[in-house]
């Protein structure tokens, strides 16, 4: 998938390769990307990358990552400063957005481009609110316990339950990823819970939290956190979860980023009231 532009910009399809550029540009940005998400990302949608280049410069950027036949998640919507306003993110957006079909697509727009994303049919579902701050001295409770390769199918069934869309594949490369920690809550073998704290560029990220309750979600999150004390951590926490929002700032953290969750249409019905921290802003 090929398009041109005046002054010259070519939007491809990216690679794996091609992430450290991505990432770093999302990094100077201030939106904190994980340092091993690529390969994850990557696995959910191989062909769901583009960037936009001059004279073989890259100076553009999105990805538009399918999740099945009826969703799909775009993310990573970058220009380099200095080449701004003249069109490339516009010419690099259209590419990409064919890249989805007929599928309901979902994006968690920062506050600046809100407008824009109406303007292209988007519209608003919630608010998600980063909390940031230095993670408290705790324990891994009880019913709590790193995950394991045999956890693989439940954590895959609970998660299909809490998204829009089944994401196997990317789940696989999530939960094992280098410096990715997994955690799981169990009550009677049945799972009510699992988390994800991975290594940021420059916070530790929590992604997901998907609990059945606030005391799991709370437990979850005490596990996570019980190795990190004093570090910085955030959480992406969607607004409409009250008891997330509490969670968060029980925990001392503070808001310090906002995105609104936003989508072209109807989304497959999922536990909203179980997403006490997003997964990820680039891919839902």
């Amino acid at each position: 998938m090929t398009s041109a532009a005046p002054q010259d910009l070519v939007v491809t399809q990216a690679t794996l390769a091609d992430w450290p550029v991505i990432s770093g540009w999302a990094a100077a940005e201030g939106w904190n990307p994980g340092l091993s998400d690529g390969p994850a990302f990557f696995a959910q949608d191989p062909d769901g990358f583009f960037l936009g280049r001059i004279d073989g410069e890259p100076v553009s950027a999105i990805s538009l990552v399918n999740h099945g036949p009826d969703f799909a998640f775009l993310g990573c919507y970058l220009v380099r400063p200095g080449l701004r306003g003249r069109g490339h993110g516009l010419t690099t957006w259209k590419t990409a957005l064919a890249h989805a079909g007929n599928r309901t697509v979902g994006l968690d727009g920062v506050v600046a481009q809100q407008d824009n994303y109406r303007q292209s049919g988007f519209r608003f579902a919630h608010r998600t609110i980063r909390f940031t701050g230095p993670a408290r001295e705790a324990e891994p409770p009880a019913g709590t316990r790193p995950a394991g390769p045999a956890d693989l199918a439940a954590i895959t069934a609970y998660d299909s339950a809490c998204h829009p869309a089944d994401r196997p594949r990317f789940l696989a490369e999530w939960l094992t990823a280098p410096g990715h920690q997994a955690v799981v809550r169990a009550n009677g073998g049945r799972l009510t819970g699992y988390g994800v704290l991975r290594p940021g560029h420059d916070t530790l990220r929590i992604g997901p939290l998907f609990a059945d309750t606030a005391a799991d979600a709370r437990a979850l999150f005490a596990a996570l956190t019980a190795g990190v004390t004093g570090r910085e951590i955030a959480i992406d926490v969607p607004e409409p979860n009250q008891a997330g929002v509490a969670l968060a700032e029980q925990a001392g953290l503070r808001p310090s980023f906002e995105t609104a969750r936003m989508y072209t249409g109807p989304v497959r019905a999922y536990a909203q009231e179980r997403v006490f921290g997003v997964t990820t802003l680039e891919l839902g």
